[in-house]
């Protein structure tokens, strides 16, 4: 059975910083691209962060040069530090991992940021 589990939400203040967590099992993910997403009440789900095994890396253009995602490949986890957080990056992150035609994501995080 496939999982995945975030962690790491809470609250901070505007200009803090968290990292976030996604413990993955159920699969190999060693060769898969994971992803982190976020939705903000009454707004669609957002692309964060992508990084493939071989490391490289794609952001989302509201948090580039803030965030960073790396991973563990021997833990299967991924990791988003997320710096200098503002008020609009409150939102609920999600982690995704997508094999073959099948795509997995997990329960959620709350992030709140306050100002």
């Amino acid at each position: 059975q496939v999982q995945l589990v975030e962690s790491g939400g809470g609250l901070v203040q505007s200009g803090g910083s968290l990292r976030l967590s996604c413990a993955a099992s159920g699969l190999v993910y060693s060769g898969l691209a994971m992803e982190w997403y976020r939705q903000a009440p009454g707004k669609q789900r957002e692309f964060v962060a992508r990084i493939f095994e071989g490391g490289t890396i794609f952001y989302g253009d509201s948090v580039q040069g803030r965030f960073t995602i790396s991973r563990d490949n021997a833990k299967n986890t991924a990791y988003l530090q997320m710096n200098s957080l503002r008020p609009e990056d409150t939102a609920v992150y999600y982690c995704y991992v997508k094999h073959g035609l099948d795509e997995y994501w997990g329960q959620g995080t709350q992030v709140t940021v306050s100002s």
